[in-house]
């Protein structure tokens, strides 16, 4: 690849090439596959509160729906662009070829910053992206899904929205709905949860016991948070968390031995995942420059927030005791790194498959709404953890009989399947 790129669309490319030529994919699969189907932007001009007119930039990609109607996430972030999404909707093709899931890889957003925006700003920015959208939107179609500082409240405008445009109850258009108001139990837990059921299983893999076992975290928000806790109670000690920080624009690390207070130290977070500094230097954690995750004394490391974090420039940092890397964020690691990160026998439990825990209960709350009949949080999670160790298992065993890193094998197994909808569709 040369020059390391830090495009994440550029990484997605480069991966799907690496494994299209392992596969031996023909020229037209390769061609049909390497970019998006269809794509849309537009500009969104609101009236904000104060009377001034500001315009803001949207997108939906879907990149394949051989397999099923699209599924990807609304990002609200203010430095998001068209290759970003595109990347994250390739990414999306293969997560949900590789859990088994029925559906295909799409993702939207707005260029905005919801730090600065009131709520009837933002409840306006939702109902905007979704009248530009409503015809390539809908449960059989293309359903969105929260992403990065987009939650329960913007998916349930979006469903109003839709439903006020279409005349009709649509409750499967969107999932991350509200519980009560045709929202999934478990779904909070979801991508937290299903990142430490694989990580369980890699565990079980190296022999070593959860018990005891400790990590280093990258994000606090929702998927960190959830993984955090479902980690300690199957014995694990996370010591270090880092997150960015809106007040001084840069991240921190804290860290706190012999483990950080999941619980308590939520309490002093905003719901975009940042952690009051000065609260949590009065709590007593260590307050540290935001790439210090990297480099803890710790078994484990888990990125959990946006992509391109770990890279050539800082991979030489992780300590010699890392065995596991689970990658909670889509893309979090580059290519450069990546191999660096294999020369040194890490395992890795790939984004397509450690992070596959929301997606997998976005699909669980999508049939719940549309046969409008729901189900108790046990059975949800029972559900989630089958599929992810499901999913892990055959990974595991693909990488092994093929002698191929974990990511290379969840890729193969993913473009494999999608290659061959697309085939027997007579597509391609």
């Amino acid at each position: 690849m040369g020059k390391e790129a830090f495009n994440s669309f550029v990484t997605a490319q480069f991966q799907f090439d690496r494994t299209a030529e392992w596969l031996g994919l023909d020229l037209p699969t390769r061609e049909l596959l390497r970019s998006p189907l269809k794509e849309h932007q537009f500009l969104i001009p609101l009236r904000m509160d104060d009377g001034s007119v500001r315009v803001f930039r949207g997108f939906r990609v879907l990149h394949n729906d051989a397999r099923g109607p699209g599924k990807g996430g609304i990002r609200f972030h203010p430095h998001e662009t068209i290759d970003t999404i595109r990347a994250l909707a390739m990414w999306m093709t293969w997560k949900c070829a590789l859990l088994d899931i029925p559906l295909g890889g799409s993702s939207g957003g707005v260029a905005c910053d919801p730090h600065y925006l009131t709520l009837r700003e933002q409840e306006q920015l939702c109902r905007s992206w979704v009248k530009r959208l409503v015809h390539e939107l809908g449960p059989q179609v293309d359903v969105p899904a929260p992403d990065i500082m987009t939650g329960a409240q913007h998916m349930l405008w979006m469903l109003d929205e839709y439903e006020s445009l279409r005349g009709e109850k649509v409750p499967g258009f969107i999932t991350g709905k509200p519980v009560g108001m045709g929202g999934s139990v478990g779904r909070l837990e979801a991508a937290g949860f299903g990142l430490v059921f694989a990580l369980r299983e890699a565990l079980k893999e190296l022999d070593m016991s959860a018990d005891g076992a400790t990590a280093s975290v990258q994000g606090f928000g929702n998927v960190a948070q959830h993984a955090v806790r479902l980690f300690e109670q199957i014995g694990g000690r996370v010591v270090c968390v880092s997150c960015w920080d809106q007040k001084d624009a840069v991240s921190y690390a804290y860290k706190k031995e012999p483990s950080i207070e999941v619980q308590a130290l939520a309490g002093i977070t905003d719901r975009f995942g940042g952690i009051d500094k000065e609260k949590a230097a009065k709590m007593g954690y260590d307050v540290l420059p935001g790439e210090a995750w990297l480099s803890q004394d710790v078994d484990i490391l888990i990125p959990a927030a946006v992509e391109n974090q770990i890279t050539e420039e800082n991979v030489q940092v992780i300590h010699r005791r890392v065995r596991v890397i689970a990658e909670g964020a889509n893309g979090p690691t580059t290519v450069g790194a990546d191999r660096t990160i294999g020369e040194r026998g890490i395992l890795v439990i790939p984004d397509i498959l450690a992070n596959a825990g929301g997606v997998t209960c976005s699909y669980f709350e999508q049939v719940q709404s549309n046969m409008n009949y729901y189900w108790e949080k046990d059975e949800v999670l029972g559900k989630l953890d089958v599929k992810m160790t499901s999913a892990f298992n055959d990974v595991l065993e693909f990488a092994k009989k093929k002698n191929l890193p974990m990511r290379n094998a969840a890729f193969s197994i993913a473009v494999a399947r999608v290659a061959q909808a697309c085939k027997d569709r007579g597509w391609v």
